[in-house]
């Protein structure tokens, strides 16, 4: 008996205008930036009509990369809303994969932009065992009063004892595959965004992610704390982490040729989780220079291949499925990323430079034999 599970962040799923941008150049699209915009309501109509003349194509492009997946259960970021999810299930999902996702399961979490976590599931995997919801936890709620993990780095970002942990959620998902059990933690870390008073990205927002990170383990443990503890049971933490163990730093140019350096990294939200065997990550299986699922870059002085996404097995699940691989699915990468030569694939028909694309982030899909 086995079930394939995939996470996906969509960036950006959404069904509502963002008109932010008349006040906020950070948040204005590059293509509204080339002209000379008078009053909002010019904006306005500019900025409807740019996202519906981009969303088909980055729509279409994000369904193939789902359908790429082949997932009977498929965990989400960045997904605005259930109408979104269920526009997109039916325009696009559906013409790929038939009615293959009837279940769709998300709770309002604290982004300030709206984008939530959500989870997408078959009435039966593609071997035919029953996929059974037995039920949903949402922990947006959690402060870091409740769990006792608020510290001096925490405070010095301004944040407050009482203020909520996630910035998204970890939303608990409860099934039941066949008759065996399966609990599904999905998640979405703080992002890293620029840097800041001099302090890179990644660096000044740490702290967030690593109380994040406490907060899930803590609710894994207290999940099975009444049954033996969480080592022997079947679970899976997964989504975008907006963190990384290793990076690919990438460097030369089209003319020289290009370089790939593996650097390993000594501060890492994901050790929280991994330290001391409490859940394995299954993408550390496949070689180093294999495992991004996305590309950054701020320019030719700053690139480099990291994974953000994850499923994260418990030791059990783990153990049973010790010679599984995850898939990482980059077909949906747009032009403007550099594969490492041996990596290359076939993109996405209509794929362009840097959009339209599936998403920035690569799906990860993985088939789990439970036993």
């Amino acid at each position: 008996m086995s079930v394939r599970i995939a996470t996906f962040n969509v960036e950006n799923l959404m069904n509502r205008f963002d008109f932010s941008g008349f006040k906020n150049n950070l948040n204005k699209d590059r293509t509204l930036q080339l002209f000379q915009i008078d009053d909002l309501e010019q904006y306005r109509q500019l900025e409807q009509a740019r996202a519906i003349a981009h969303a088909d194509d980055t729509r279409q492009l994000t369904a193939l990369a789902v359908a790429e997946t082949h997932a009977d259960i498929l965990c989400l970021q960045e997904v605005d809303n259930v109408g979104a999810l269920n526009a997109f299930e039916y325009g696009y999902l559906y013409k790929m994969v038939g009615e293959g996702y009837r279940h769709k399961y998300m709770i309002e979490g604290n982004d300030s932009r709206g984008i939530d976590v959500a989870v997408l599931m078959r009435d039966e995997t593609r071997h035919g065992e029953p996929i059974e919801f037995v039920g949903m936890t949402s922990h947006a709620h959690v402060t870091y009063n409740d769990f006792g993990i608020h510290n001096p780095e925490l405070a010095l970002l301004g944040i407050e004892p009482h203020e909520r942990i996630f910035k998204r959620d970890c939303l608990e998902i409860a099934v039941r595959i066949g008759d065996k059990p399966l609990t599904l933690f999905v998640i979405h870390f703080k992002s890293m965004g620029p840097s800041r008073n001099g302090t890179d990205g990644r660096t000044s927002t740490m702290p967030v992610r690593l109380a994040e990170a406490k907060a899930v383990r803590r609710i894994v443990e207290n999940k099975f704390s009444d049954s033996g503890g969480a080592e022997g049971k079947r679970w899976v933490i997964c989504g975008d982490f907006n963190d990384y163990r290793e990076r690919i730093i990438i460097g030369g140019d089209t003319l020289a040729g290009y370089t790939f350096s593996p650097v390993s990294e000594p501060v890492s939200c994901l050790d929280v989780l991994l330290d001391g065997g409490f859940c394995v990550n299954l993408v550390e299986r496949r070689a180093v220079m294999d495992r991004w699922t996305l590309y950054h870059t701020r320019g030719p002085d700053e690139r480099h291949l990291c994974q953000l996404d994850y499923i994260l097995a418990s030791p059990a699940l783990a153990q049973s499925n010790a010679t599984v691989l995850p898939d990482i699915i980059r077909r949906g990468q747009p032009y403007r990323t550099i594969f490492p030569p041996d990596q290359k694939v076939e993109l996405f028909p209509r794929t362009g430079w840097d959009r339209p694309k599936a998403s920035d982030h690569c799906p990860v899909a993985v088939t789990l034999n439970l036993v």
